[in-house]
């Protein structure tokens, strides 16, 4: 090891930002990749995987890496912004090691990968994973359960390329920090088999707002791998609006079997959104706006606006109507925009500084109408009313993007700026004598 430098555990890499020379983060650590050798010899860790503006994973090889310290990995400054691609030899250290069952040379034991840990080679830009943290269970009476150790990489064995036996715990322990359109984009990422892994083991909330995040081919697969009851009851836990746009995407008689399965409250809101035409106000909408009747004060409408699991577009203004007070609702009476809340003193009806000079979207208003009226009037936010006055939902811009941008724009090709910010098109392959050297063992 480089005197001085420390051993690192890999799991705390995982969302380090990554700077170059002149300070400016270029992107953030997703993963490691590491290839496995023959006997018991230490995998080189290739590189790391990284990802950068617009959600794109670059490769960046070790021998770029200058510094990794202080929650952060410092590089040379020249990324190749191709995209990354796996190689077949090698391995997703977060994603295909952590949580393996393998097993101890002494003894045999069974244990669990929880982290692994590498090291830089003396007076070298290389590193290698030397140790591993495990986890053992019970089955001497000397021997409790659960313990924990940590050995060289030499002390066990089972590593092999095959994706068996492998659980979620690490992996999710990992994810547990980063925001659910991060995990979407670090399972799309994952092989099917381990992504059907991860999804199974996430709470129901977190999954959904995952899937929420994830293409819609991802979102099919992940769905049809789970239990009927299971799928039913993540698509309740999801906007309904987009529990609607995915089980459009299904089967009819897939569609119809998971309705029957939900809640008849949250399979109304769904069946009701997909009678719409989607590319309309009516389909982009959800059903679950901040409803208040007239007698509620700026307080209360305050107090529902704080809720931390309330989307930013949705927390941004409520909606005054006459009972009842979910959608569809008695008339709509208008809108009481956010800034305008926090104006006014706490003990005033909102119905005293409700908005009516906009006019409400109908539910087949087609989705060129909606985007021009938000931006026209700066909106974040619409409500959607229909003929006889009811409140049925609010369009969110959120929604209008996902809508505007192309099918594949998780996918797109990132065009660095003219600045480049330490990111530089590479003529050179991902893998170049001046990108991370050979693939040999």
């Amino acid at each position: 090891m480089v005197a001085g430098a420390p051993r690192i555990f890999v799991s705390h890499l995982a969302g380090t930002a990554v700077f170059d020379p002149n300070g400016d983060q270029v992107g953030r650590v997703r993963d490691l990749v590491a290839m496995l050798r023959v006997g018991r010899r230490p995998p080189r860790v290739l590189g790391m995987v990284v990802e950068v503006i617009g959600r794109r994973r670059i490769f960046l090889p070790m021998t770029r890496v200058t510094g990794v310290e202080s929650g952060q990995v410092i590089t040379t400054g020249v990324l190749n912004v191709r995209r990354f691609e796996q190689r077949p030899t090698e391995r997703l250290v977060l994603g295909e090691l952590l949580d393996r069952r393998v097993r101890m040379v002494d003894g045999g034991d069974e244990v669990t990968v929880l982290d692994v840990a590498m090291r830089q080679l003396p007076a070298r830009r290389e590193w290698e994973i030397d140790k591993v943290f495990v986890r053992r269970g019970g089955g001497g009476a000397l021997r409790r359960k659960g313990e924990t150790l940590t050995v060289d990489w030499s002390a066990v064995t089972g590593f092999s390329l095959e994706e068996t036996g492998q659980g979620a715990e690490s992996l999710l322990a990992t994810f547990e920090r980063m925001r659910p359109a991060d995990v979407a984009n670090a399972l799309h990422h994952l092989s099917p088999k381990r992504r059907a892994e991860v999804a199974a083991a996430l709470h129901d909330d977190r999954l959904a707002d995952v899937l929420e995040e994830l293409p819609e081919d991802d979102q099919i697969e992940i769905l049809g791998k789970l239990k009927a009851e299971r799928a039913a009851d993540v698509l309740e836990a999801m906007d309904p609006d987009d529990a609607a746009d995915l089980l459009s995407e299904l089967p009819e008689d897939d569609k119809e079997r998971l309705l029957r399965l939900m809640r008849p409250d949250d399979a109304a809101d769904v069946r009701r959104l997909m009678s719409y035409e989607e590319r309309t106000a009516g389909g982009l909408m959800t059903t679950e706006p901040i409803v208040l009747r007239p007698d509620a004060t700026v307080a209360d409408a305050l107090a529902r606006v704080r809720q931390q699991d309330l989307p930013p577009a949705l927390a941004a203004q409520v909606y005054v109507c006459r009972p009842p007070d979910e959608t569809p609702t008695g008339k709509y009476l208008g809108t009481v925009h956010f800034q305008r809340l926090l104006r006014d003193p706490p003990f005033t009806l909102v119905s005293a500084v409700v908005d009516t000079d906009l006019e409400p979207l109908s539910p087949d208003t087609p989705l060129r109408t909606v985007t021009s009226h938000l931006a026209a009037y700066n909106l974040v936010a619409a409500p959607v009313v229909d003929d006889g006055g009811s409140l049925l939902g609010a369009v969110t811009v959120d929604d209008v993007l996902d809508h505007l941008l192309p099918d594949d724009w998780r996918e797109a090709e990132f065009e660095p700026d003219g600045n480049g910010h330490g990111l530089a098109h590479g003529a050179q392959r991902r893998r170049g004598p001046a990108g991370g050297g050979a693939h040999g063992a």
